[in-house]
């Protein structure tokens, strides 16, 4: 296994002549003791077997267990393509509606009749539905990456993040406190 941000190497189980650690699936810690091979010289020794949680990466990034796509970063990027695909229809909507009215109305009833949601279903669907249609697909592809390469402010996304994860934990916590200040006072 690697870490999913450093690529380091995380160790799994290993076994050596004098002990065998073993990764338990609920990362609970548990010590057993195993009868040991003949080998090892009496029969009384035995072999102590730990489940501990799995060894850490070799980086200062958390964890993510179970993330069968990829990693979170990989899965906020396909939500962030879907949403560049949805601001592109709006913006090339908007352009069509000032200079091309006919385009406007069949791409606008094109989006009535299919979701917006996953860019790459919406584009392939627009791509065959004609060649007016397969034009329109070409250029929300264009005003998507531009607009994402150029346009998107990046900077001002992972600052108001920050910004509103910190506030809401305020507010969660502020208000948890308020909560359990007024029923202690009701007592």
């Amino acid at each position: 296994m690697e870490c999913c941000h450093c690529r380091s190497a995380i160790p799994g189980p290993t076994a050596s002549s004098r002990r065998a650690v073993l990764l338990h699936p609920d990362g609970a810690r548990r010590r057993l003791l195993v009868p040991a091979p003949a080998f090892w010289g009496s029969a009384s020794r035995g072999r102590l077997v730990s489940f501990g949680a799995p060894p850490q990466p070799r980086c200062h990034k958390m964890y993510v267990p179970g993330f069968g796509e990829g990693s979170p970063e990989k899965k906020a990027a396909i939500s962030l393509q879907n949403f560049f695909n949805y601001l592109a229809v709006r913006i090339v909507l908007a352009q069509l509606e000032s200079y091309n009215r006919e385009a406007y109305v069949e791409l606008k009833e094109f989006v009535s009749r299919n979701s917006v949601n996953d860019a790459d279903t919406f584009c392939k669907k627009l791509i065959r539905e004609s060649p007016r249609h397969k034009a329109l697909a070409m250029r929300i592809l264009e005003v998507r990456s531009a607009y994402m390469k150029k346009d998107f402010e990046w900077d001002n996304l992972k600052k108001i993040s920050f910004k509103m994860v910190d506030d809401a934990n305020t507010k969660l916590m502020r208000d948890y406190v308020l909560e359990i200040s007024h029923i202690e006072d009701d007592k």
